[in-house]
């Protein structure tokens, strides 16, 4: 099999804490050209959040944070949206659009990936974060600290 193009990196961005419905939630934007993905796939990103997060926020088992990863791609559009319950447990839910149609976003279905090589990136930085700042935090879960540790670099 042939590469269409060599690697290259890809900027990664946290562009805000976004908070609704008592979630707060890391919105991170991956582009394939340029620093940041289209406003309107990241509002399109958003919206799909705001209607799959579970309600209520916290429980006694769910602590109200994640994150949602916005990746303009090459050829198609990636949405991730995840979320720690039960301690240690990451629930990801990903969907997917054209580049001609960006905020058609579609679920995904069982013959799709559910990350490339730039979002795992971005997971693998959310769990060095939960690790730190609540499993082995000895003062106990600090979500404020776990909330700011975010993502910028180059992937």
């Amino acid at each position: 099999m042939r590469l269409a193009e060599p690697y290259a990196t890809r900027p990664v961005r946290c562009l805000e804490v976004a908070e609704f419905d008592d979630w707060r939630i890391k919105v991170y934007g991956i582009a394939y050209a340029g620093d940041v993905p289209e406003q309107a796939l990241v509002d399109a990103a958003l919206d799909i959040a705001r209607s799959r997060l579970p309600s209520p926020a916290t429980t006694d088992n769910r602590y109200g944070v994640g994150f949602l990863g916005v990746h303009q791609g090459r050829d198609s559009n990636f949405v991730f949206l995840d979320w720690w319950q039960e301690e240690n447990e990451l629930h990801h839910h990903v969907w997917f659009s054209s580049q001609r149609e960006p905020t058609d976003l579609r679920e995904e279905q069982p013959q799709d990936p559910i990350a490339c090589a730039w979002d795992i990136g971005v997971l693998a930085h959310e769990r060095t974060a939960w690790v730190s700042h609540v499993l082995a935090n000895p003062s106990g879960p600090d979500l404020d600290a776990y909330l700011s540790d975010q993502l910028n670099a180059e992937l």
